[in-house]
């Protein structure tokens, strides 16, 4: 799970590239074991030739040197680190690597993202890893991904089965405690239906209720209309 620096820097990242008029999407898989591009971009030059950029953003020293594979397939290349990250990692990174720094507004209300971009080093131009062919596939296909997700958000829970719903309901809290501890959404979800159905059965009770009553004062006016028609 993404923490919130991380998702922070990434919103940050993406609003940077696509100032630059850049197309750029985010967690694009790479072919024959070359990873997964945490974010990649593309613009077209002048001369009509494809410009393609990676960016690995990283938040922690313990993350820079995770085990997972740093994707640098692109003509430029990327780290993308928090301000005060960036001095213990510093002669770790290769030369022809570039750095961008990730800076938190202090009122990011204000702000139309949650901090800016500061470049710190230069990427060298590199040639593709990847045929480009095979990266423009890659980025459709990704973008594609977050068209779908943007559409079932759109249509709202409808498009979800309802075991997709219970699951994502049941995980919504993960330090739930279940001695004591706040109420988790899942028990929420079914303490709210309950209480709904009590309440519609209350309502048809009394629906019910004023129904007999209305029917046994029709009942005992038919029944004095007979007994005068008697006499």
């Amino acid at each position: 799970m993404k923490t919130s620096l991380t998702l922070e820097m990434e919103e940050t990242l993406y609003a940077y590239c696509r100032e630059k008029g850049e197309a750029v999407v985010e967690e694009v898989g790479m072919p024959d074991d070359l990873g997964i591009v945490d974010t990649l971009s593309l613009k077209i030059k002048p001369d009509q030739q494809f410009e393609w950029r990676c960016f690995e953003l990283k938040v922690t020293k313990a993350d820079f040197h995770s085990s997972a594979k740093l994707s640098f397939i692109g003509h430029y290349n990327y780290f993308v680190l928090p301000d005060f990250l960036y001095p213990k990692v510093a002669s770790e990174i290769p030369d022809e690597i570039g750095v961008l720094l990730y800076y938190s507004y202090l009122d990011p209300e204000n702000h139309s993202t949650p901090g800016y971009l500061v470049s710190e080093k230069k990427a060298r131009y590199q040639d593709l890893q990847v045929a480009e062919p095979e990266l423009i596939y890659r980025l459709i296909t990704a973008q594609a991904r977050e068209v779908g997700k943007a559409k079932q958000t759109q249509r709202g829970v409808r498009v979800f089965s309802t075991d997709q719903l219970y699951r994502e309901l049941k995980r919504r809290m993960p330090e739930y405690d279940l001695y004591g501890g706040e109420v988790n959404y899942y028990d929420r979800f079914l303490t709210e239906t309950q209480d709904q159905a009590v309440e519609a059965l209350k309502e048809e009770l009394a629906a019910l209720r004023r129904a007999y009553f209305q029917l046994e004062e029709i009942m005992l006016a038919t029944n004095s209309e007979e007994g005068e028609d008697a006499f």
